[in-house]
């Protein structure tokens, strides 16, 4: 005598020996329990980096992943708005649900919100693992991180992960145990609002642990290689020369420099509150250049203190 599951409204399973009900629906909790994880990047969806992302987050929980269909670095927080996105599904890796995109990482992470999703938010969004760091002022230039500030922007707690290596062959394998403790962190705690995490591994086994750092202040002095095409046209290669201005210990390039996983929380509010005082002491009214009016502290609530 065949038994019947109804395991929907409009599907039946038929089975021809008794099953362990309690077990069945013990392991469909589970499976319903498990956080939904929106896994992007910036290198393209066939990258070493992104294979190693997914393998760690399918420990945690169910994986979706949108990803750019060919490399896009250095796009920042760019968004395709002249022509059409091509989305499509496909099966790269088994049991995990993949759709390539042709427009940015940020594209990648709004289609993931308003067409997979449908306006239903992952519990998680993790962008990486990028062939390369994005410390310091590399942040505002990254395709990697600019993926998981939009991921903040929709309220989805969000980090990005980055490894000092650009090799095709890049080992990720040292990074893996770091990945997952952050990301039960974060799911566990949530992080504050309007901020996520920027997180860069150097090169390299014998971690020696986690740092919770500062932006360091730096920046990339940049030089072009002027070269000639057959039609003795000028065009350029951009390079340049990472210099660090900042000699504190408490930052991302310290830390990576000394062998530490680098944590910055950032925020994606541009705003220069201290610059805010200052401003208000010019006088845009009269246009007078060198008169300075009296400066007013406002406090936490608004209120004028002065």
């Amino acid at each position: 005598m065949p038994y019947i599951i109804i395991l929907s409204r409009n599907i039946l399973m038929f089975v021809s020996t008794p099953l362990n009900f309690s077990r069945i629906f013990t392991q469909m909790n589970k499976e319903a329990k498990k956080p939904t994880i929106l896994v992007v990047n910036d290198d393209g969806i066939t990258a070493p980096g992104i294979k190693s992302l997914i393998e760690v987050m399918q420990e945690i929980g169910n994986v979706v992943v949108v990803a750019p269909d060919g490399p896009q670095s250095g796009m920042g927080h760019a968004i395709t708005i002249g022509k059409p996105l091509r989305f499509d599904k496909v099966d790269l890796y088994p049991g995990v649900e993949m759709y390539k995109c042709s427009g940015t990482p940020v594209d990648c992470v709004k289609l993931a919100v308003n067409i997979v999703f449908k306006g239903k938010k992952p519990d998680l969004c993790v962008s990486g693992i990028n062939h390369g760091l994005n410390n310091s002022i590399n942040v505002i230039y990254s395709g990697t991180m600019s993926a998981a500030v939009e991921g903040a922007i929709e309220k989805i707690p969000s980090i990005g992960f980055s490894l000092d290596d650009f090799a095709q062959d890049a080992d990720f394998s040292h990074c893996k145990k770091f990945i997952k403790s952050i990301a039960l962190q974060v799911l566990a705690n949530g992080l504050p609002e309007a901020t996520l995490l920027n997180v860069n591994f150097p090169k390299g086994d014998g971690l020696k642990g986690i740092k919770i750092c500062r932006q360091a202040n730096a920046k990339w002095a940049e030089e072009f290689d002027k070269r000639k095409d057959p039609y003795n046209r000028p065009y350029y290669w951009l390079t340049g020369v990472f210099e660090n201005y900042d000699k504190g210990e408490d930052t991302d390039v310290w830390a990576l420099d000394n062998g530490f996983v680098s944590v910055v929380p950032v925020q994606f509010d541009l705003t220069a509150h201290h610059a805010i005082q200052v401003l208000n002491t010019w006088d845009f009214e009269t246009g007078e250049v060198g008169v300075v009016k009296s400066a007013k502290t406002n406090g936490p609530d608004g209120g004028n203190l002065g």
